[in-house]
């Protein structure tokens, strides 16, 4: 599973400041990313904070590298992520949320996720 900035870091061909393990694993596992990035990416382009939105990196993720949306029912996600209380913020909640669902490691450089979710890469 992907957070939404390692999204955005691979649609631009960026994988510094990634550890090993983290290589590793977009090298060698099929990734996915969470439903709850595509809204994110959507709401970081209207902002002006990145170029194109969620639909357009999805495809080009989908089509270049292999990487696509999950699709678990959101009543699961949800369920999961209500009580993730560590947060305020709702993509980080939902994200966690799926991975855990799918008991997957989550590619991330954010330090708050890597203290709450132990499958942190």
């Amino acid at each position: 599973m992907l957070d939404t900035h390692i999204v955005v870091a691979l649609y631009e061909g960026r994988t510094s400041g990634l550890g090993r393990r983290a290589l590793a694993a977009i090298d060698r596992e099929e990734l996915c990313f969470s439903p709850a990035v595509l809204l994110e990416l959507e709401l970081l382009h209207e902002i002006g904070r990145i170029r194109h939105g969620g639909a357009h990196l999805a495809h080009h993720l989908g089509n270049e590298l292999d990487i696509e949306c999950a699709s678990e029912r959101f009543l699961d996600v949800v369920a999961r992520a209500l009580p993730l209380s560590f947060t305020r913020d709702p993509f980080d909640r939902l994200i966690i949320a799926h991975a855990d669902l799918l008991d997957a490691p989550l590619v991330t450089l954010d330090e708050r996720l890597r203290e709450h979710y132990s499958r942190v890469l």
